[in-house]
């Protein structure tokens, strides 16, 4: 065998050790379960714990300024029914949190500091069908005790 293809088959080789980031997926089990929430739910806020971070860098997986850290797997999934104006996605967490929100349409939507650290996102006239939530932290922490809140009312 030549020196060339030995050379080829250590990069080769050498090249499939290296670990591949993992983005995440919106098809993985949620962390934290699932909820069907309808137009005009009560009470409203509906609101969830949570736990805010992740160990995958969202620069490896996006463009257009999407920093932080989340999970493989979606935190929360929501499917949303029926019609309304607005509804409003949000995190209460004690780390600099971020929100990222896979939409039925399968468009990324992104948020980093809303209300403080606290992200938040608002559908206008939101589309029916599954919303995939991430919630992970600006820093690449885990395990930071948070809220997940879903309401239709002005955030």
């Amino acid at each position: 065998m030549g020196k060339a293809f030995l050379f080829s088959l250590a990069t080769a080789v050498g090249l499939a050790a290296v670990p591949v980031a993992a983005c995440p997926d919106w098809q993985g089990t949620p962390h934290f379960g699932q909820i069907d929430l309808w137009a005009g739910f009560e009470p409203d806020p509906y609101v969830r714990r949570i736990t805010a971070g992740g160990f995958n860098s969202l620069e490896n997986c996006f463009t257009g300024g999407y920093t932080g850290y989340v999970t493989t797997r979606p935190d929360f999934d929501l499917y949303w029914n029926g019609y309304s104006g607005q509804l409003t996605i949000a995190v209460e967490a004690s780390a600099d949190a971020i929100l990222l929100v896979n939409d039925p349409n399968g468009d990324w939507f992104y948020s980093d500091d809303y209300r403080g650290t606290n992200p938040a996102i608002t559908f206008y006239d939101p589309e029916e069908g599954l919303y995939d939530i991430w919630i992970g932290s600006y820093d690449g922490s885990r395990r930071n005790p948070g809220r997940l809140i879903f309401t239709e009312y002005d955030y």
